[in-house]
């Protein structure tokens, strides 16, 4: 079952709230640094989520803001004693990405561009092997079974989407991912019979970008669009290897959406996306098929 709390996202909430609290009172982050003989960055840290905040922290700040309404305050503090908790991902110990990992917990619907590979949330644990192995080749036998059992442990929201935290989940693929030989061709099989499987399900939905869309806004690479229930805010998420991107200007989150929504409008539907996978398994059965050894045929003694 998908954690109930989620540390970094509750810091960054709070961090928001304590920014905005900051702003009404017309102080600038050095002002409030210079009265609280902290250093700015620290301001900067608290109001960004990039670390947790402490009770002591949130009494500082309310009565530096003026803020005397004692069921904003316990809110605060509620927030804040929150933002301590560890998430179920810090039970595997340093893990590559763990601030995602902490977003995509809390987030209610991803809408995901990849023009490479199936992504991890619908990837057979025979597919994940292949994909971890292969495309991060510096980690040890350990390290990889680790990132294999996280990226499974992810994937129970998509199994349980009438849970307590349902997630609804928005996919393109490009075409390529279908024909590309990831492990062995029966790894692909199996996983292209599982994305069929996933997308008849009403929380999910896969579309096909075929290769005759020709030049669409995705061709910059894969993207994902994490939006939460419980806020109008939405994060963009730009995966990268050595240097992840999180966005969450409005204009970059509605720019992101229009490129979703403009090569949704270009790929196949989701009933002709799951015909399309479904030719593509079977010619790769036959192909299967006629590569097999055959067995030379004995006349009987």
């Amino acid at each position: 079952m998908a954690a109930t709390f989620n540390p970094t996202v509750s810091r960054r909430r709070l961090g928001a709230e304590l920014r905005r609290l900051r702003q009404a009172s017309g102080l600038k982050s050095t002002e409030v640094a210079e009265r609280l003989m902290v250093s700015q960055p620290k301001i900067s840290h608290l109001e960004n989520g990039n670390r947790a905040v402490s009770p002591r922290d949130v009494h500082e700040l309310c009565a530096l803001y003026g803020v005397t309404d004692q069921q904003v305050i316990d809110t605060l503090l509620a927030m804040a004693s929150e933002s301590g908790k560890r998430g179920w991902w810090h039970s595997y110990g340093d893990i590559p990405q763990s601030v995602y990992i902490a977003l995509e917990t809390d987030a209610a619907s991803v809408h995901t561009y990849d023009p490479m590979l199936v992504p991890d949330l619908l990837q057979t644990p025979a597919y994940a092997h292949a994909v971890i192995g292969e495309t991060i080749p510096q980690l040890t036998a350990e390290q990889a079974a680790t990132c294999r059992k996280v990226r499974l442990r992810r994937q129970h929201r998509i199994y349980d989407p009438v849970g307590p935290c349902p997630l609804r989940l928005s996919v393109v693929l490009d075409e390529s991912v279908l024909h590309r030989v990831v492990g062995s061709p029966e790894i692909v099989r199996e996983q292209l019979e599982h994305l069929n499987a996933l997308g008849g399900k009403p929380h999910i939905t896969i579309q096909v970008l075929p290769y005759t869309a020709g030049a669409h806004a995705g061709l910059s690479g894969q993207f994902s669009i994490l939006q939460f229930a419980d806020s109008s805010a939405a994060v963009v998420y730009v995966e990268r290897f050595s240097s992840d991107l999180y966005l969450e200007k409005p204009s970059d989150v509605r720019d992101f959406g229009m490129k979703h929504d403009q090569m949704q409008a270009k790929a196949f539907d989701a009933a002709d996306s799951r015909d399309v996978i479904a030719d593509v398994i079977k010619t790769s059965r036959a192909t299967a098929s006629r590569s097999a050894p055959r067995v030379p045929h004995r006349p009987p003694p």
